[in-house]
């Protein structure tokens, strides 16, 4: 490994850190109520409290689902700390987060920090994946704060330590893009956690170092430390097990020598009658979906910004500010657009001027996509699913026997609306009532295999999911009683779609590959795969059929699409780095999609 000295070489440096600048680090903590992490992580406390560390970085993984009693469980056990404390969620605050990640922010202030001690400026950020499986993404406006921050800190004789729950490597879809902001400035060093194990690693010559979690198995609990000594010029990274001395696990030199970054794309091309055109670039993340009608594109953003685009020229029109990050598609109908937001309301916003015309308040935060019929919004919550008059702001039924939030569009089809939840359940309410007519579940007591991000297919007598546990299945669509199961080598996930005509299901697997599955028949039928080119691929955008070509999303930022007569991959077309939140056609018969980056694409097909 370039650049980081081996311990024998460097044995007299050692003796020199008593000169250092001291961090004491806890990472992958996962505290629950009650389990022994939780006892740990108090003895944890106590040791940090009694040493010369002179500031303490929590850097991510703070639960295990980053519900709201967890968090401020930990934060309890935090506030003991008597020193500067700096903290940053992990996945395992994003992507499971009772509060849309509200909570995190309401709790500790920010999901990022900056803080000197002498010439060292530490600056750490949030990476996501952010409620929805997928890889760590920085944010855009914490690309720009990043930027900024240390354009103004990083002065002359100082140094960087740069600080995330993920590694600057392929774990981040835009770890290039971070990267070649840290190369602006003297970065000696990124640290962080997530794989529960030491490993110093180099990216484009940014030194890595991966620390440990508080429980690494076999009755080792501990921490890690990390001595900055400037004056001299090293950097020493300790592993602390609790009650024991330290430990000397890696040494590097406090220098920067960077690798330049090549991020030159290819030029694309398209088969004739295909074009793919950006339509808009934002300058925070987008995790919603689209909404859409004959002249506009409505989108959330992470900023809690609902912004109203001209479809044809992708100016800004109107926005309308919240106070959270948005992951909720805008639900759009004749003279409102409604906004579930994850501070907790359903808006009701005027689509001419931008203009708040009512509010709900509700218990939880939304983060579930809804759908519009015939005037009235089916829209999934935490712990509940409503009904609602569009034009009078009326509520017209609610079903709250729901154990966990909502997040994928339900199906309203006939008398049936069928969705999924985060409670380990699918299920089938009365469209006009909203009383159950049939629940089901896999069997396992495990929220996260749960259909809960999965849009389902459904035909006259069956519906057809994908989940987390790699299964498809379907469901009597009539009284919920299982059809078939089917755990194939393709691993399904979340991703699913379905034909024009209601007869076939299509799901994206976990190697890449569309399968075509038979909505007929009492049995599992496979009718063909092919191929998309993504490799290794977990995002769960839906599979969209339009025109009579499949289109899929990538975790990558990559558009496939195949012929559905023919079997065959038509193209693919990369359009960023980042996940495909989802597909929609507007009245025009175009295709839109957001990527998690920032940016709207429209795929016009002739």
């Amino acid at each position: 490994m370039k650049r980081i000295i081996s311990l024998l070489v460097t044995i007299v440096a050692v003796l020199t850190a008593a000169q250092a600048q001291k961090i004491a680090i806890l990472s992958d903590i996962h505290v629950t109520p009650g389990n022994a992490n939780e006892g740990k992580l108090r003895e944890a406390v106590a040791e940090i409290n009694a040493s010369d560390a002179e500031a303490v970085m929590l850097t991510g993984d703070l639960t295990n689902e980053g519900s709201d009693a967890q968090l401020q469980n930990v934060k309890n056990i935090m506030d003991g700390i008597c020193k500067p404390l700096y903290v940053i969620p992990g996945n395992h605050e994003n992507n499971w987060s009772q509060s849309a990640c509200k909570t995190f922010n309401d709790l500790w202030g920010d999901d990022r920090f900056v803080f000197e001690i002498g010439n060292l400026v530490v600056i750490g950020m949030n990476c996501g994946p952010f409620m929805k499986m997928g890889d760590g993404h920085i944010k855009q406006e914490d690309l720009l704060w990043l930027d900024k921050t240390l354009a103004e800190r990083a002065t002359a004789g100082k140094k960087v330590l740069s600080v995330n729950h993920y590694p600057i490597l392929d774990d981040l879809d835009n770890y290039r893009d971070y990267i070649a902001v840290l190369q602006k400035y003297p970065v000696i060093l990124h640290q962080n956690g997530h794989y529960h194990r030491w490993r110093q690693y180099e990216s484009y010559g940014v030194n890595g170092l991966m620390v440990r979690a508080l429980d690494m198995g076999k009755g080792n609990y501990g921490y890690s430390l990390l001595h900055v000594d400037l004056e001299r010029g090293w950097i020493y990274a300790y592993n602390k097990e609790l009650g024991k001395e330290p430990e000397l696990k890696y040494i590097y030199r406090a220098e920067s020598h960077f690798d330049q970054i090549d991020n030159t794309q290819p030029e694309q091309m398209l088969p004739a009658g295909f074009t793919v055109t950006r339509v808009y670039a934002d300058n925070a993340s987008i995790f919603t979906r689209l909404g859409l009608d004959r002249d506009n594109i409505y989108l959330g953003n992470s900023l809690g910004l609902l912004k109203a685009l001209d479809k044809h020229t992708g100016a800004v029109k109107w926005e309308y500010k919240t106070d959270a990050m948005l992951f909720s598609r805008p639900a759009v109908d004749k003279k409102y657009v409604v906004l579930p937001t994850a501070d907790k309301r359903l808006v009701w916003i005027d689509k001419a001027s931008g203009k708040e015309a009512y509010s709900h308040q509700a218990e939880g935060a939304y983060v579930a996509d809804g759908v519009v019929a015939d005037g009235v919004l089916y829209q999934g919550g935490y712990k509940t699913f409503q009904a609602w008059d569009i034009k009078h702001h009326r509520l017209l039924w609610h079903f709250d026997d729901i154990g966990n939030y909502c997040q994928a569009a339900p199906v309203v089809d006939g008398k049936d609306v069928i969705f999924g939840a985060w409670d380990t359940n699918l299920r089938s309410l009365d469209k006009k009532s909203g009383k159950l007519r049939w629940q089901w579940n896999n069997g396992v007591n495990a929220n996260l295999y749960s259909p809960g991000n999965v849009v389902p297919v459904v035909t006259a007598d069956k519906v057809v999911i994908v989940a987390p546990d790699r299964v498809t299945t379907a469901i009597d669509r009539s009284n919920g009683a299982l059809m078939w199961r089917e755990k194939n080598e393709n691993k399904v996930r979340e991703s699913l779609g379905r034909s024009a005509d209601g007869r076939v299901a299509y799901a994206k697997t976990m190697d890449g590959t569309l399968v075509a599955m038979s909505t007929e028949g009492d049995k599992y039928r496979l009718l063909w795969t092919v191929d998309l080119g993504f490799g290794y691929e977990h995002a769960p955008c839906i599979v969209l059929e339009h025109k009579g070509v499949v289109y899929a999303g990538s975790r990558r930022g990559m558009l496939a699409a195949v012929d559905a007569a023919t079997h065959q991959l038509m193209f693919t077309y990369k359009m960023g780095s980042s996940e495909v939140n989802g597909f929609e056609v507007d009245e025009q018969g175009d295709v839109y999609c957001s990527l998690i980056e920032g940016t709207v694409y429209r795929i016009t097909h002739r």
